[in-house]
């Protein structure tokens, strides 16, 4: 049966989106602070409705960890090493989400690098991204897999309340997370090597000082 007119014309829209950004990723050629300390621009916040969980003070971007989404780049990126210096105000949970695909949901197709507190350096992998050997995660009611889990190899996290460095290194379909220099983890053979970096907003406050994407 045919699509609806209106169907087919959202449908080649939303065709025609994901086509351009996958187009659009950018490889960086030089140092570049993503956050200016003044304001969010080159950021999205998803939901619209979670813009007040954003707050810069002193040069500080803080995060009340409430409602779920994040806060993205407005460019998608390839062969880059994101860092962001980040702390707890208490023990929280947040994470770096990268390549992230459109449409924007909670959550996108994405791999988030995970920042909850005593976790930082697991993966999961949601939505349709991949990893062979990653540890199904399914959902309750369908029992459908939603993602994949890949436990961090080392630990190297500070307490809550002192300022933490978390790299993600993003090489083609390798994805390296460091904690404070350490290698805590690395996924291979994903399915994703470009999109968007978001900043998981997931019932933790938080506070960011610097953002800074690098070539590889």
């Amino acid at each position: 049966m045919p699509l609806p007119r209106l169907a087919l014309t959202a449908a080649l829209l939303a065709s025609a989106f994901v086509h351009a950004f996958a187009a659009d990723a950018v490889t960086p050629s030089a140092k570049t602070e993503l956050f200016n300390g003044k304001d969010t621009a080159g950021w999205v916040v998803f939901p619209e409705s979670g813009k007040d969980s954003w707050s810069i003070k002193d040069g500080i971007l803080a995060c009340t960890g409430k409602p779920s989404g994040f806060l993205r780049t407005t460019q998608s990126y390839k062969q880059y090493r994101f860092t962001v210096e980040w702390r707890f105000t208490k023990p929280g949970n947040t994470g770096v989400v990268v390549h992230m695909t459109p449409p924007d949901a909670v959550w996108p197709k994405s791999i988030e690098c995970q920042g909850m507190h005593n976790n930082q350096g697991d993966f999961y992998f949601w939505n349709g991204a991949t990893l062979s050997g990653g540890t199904e995660l399914k959902d309750k009611k369908s029992g459908k897999v939603r993602g994949y889990r890949l436990g961090k190899q080392a630990d190297a996290e500070k307490p809550a309340g002192e300022w933490n460095t978390f790299t993600t290194v993003c090489d083609g379909n390798t994805v390296t997370i460091l904690v404070n220099g350490k290698e805590v983890n690395k996924a291979t053979g994903t399915n994703l090597s470009e999109g968007f970096i978001g900043l998981q907003v997931e019932g933790g406050a938080f506070e960011v000082k610097r953002c800074t994407l690098e070539p590889l």
